[in-house]
């Protein structure tokens, strides 16, 4: 039983990251500022307040990995501007 719902929980976070893949960071962005308002915002629940919290971290770890990616070619960039594989 436990098996499953690894299973499904694993199904749920690979579709998420597959919808943020396709979207721009500046979205992305936008949202968290929203999260962050609906938390600073005291009629908020408090379990409401768990997943607002849980949802900005995936967020944020999305951008993260977004922007370390383009951090990555930007140092692998020569000084012509051509980029050199990774």
């Amino acid at each position: 039983m436990q098996e499953g719902k690894l299973e499904r929980m694993t199904d749920k976070k690979d579709q998420n990251r597959e919808l943020l893949e396709e979207r721009p960071l500046d979205e992305v962005f936008e949202e968290l500022d929203r999260l962050a308002e609906k938390l600073e915002d005291s009629g908020t629940s408090l379990e409401d307040s768990f997943h607002l919290y849980k949802k900005g971290m995936e967020l944020l770890k999305y951008c993260n990995e977004k922007l370390d990616t383009v951090e990555k070619k930007m140092l692998q960039m020569d000084e012509d501007g051509t980029l050199r594989e990774f």
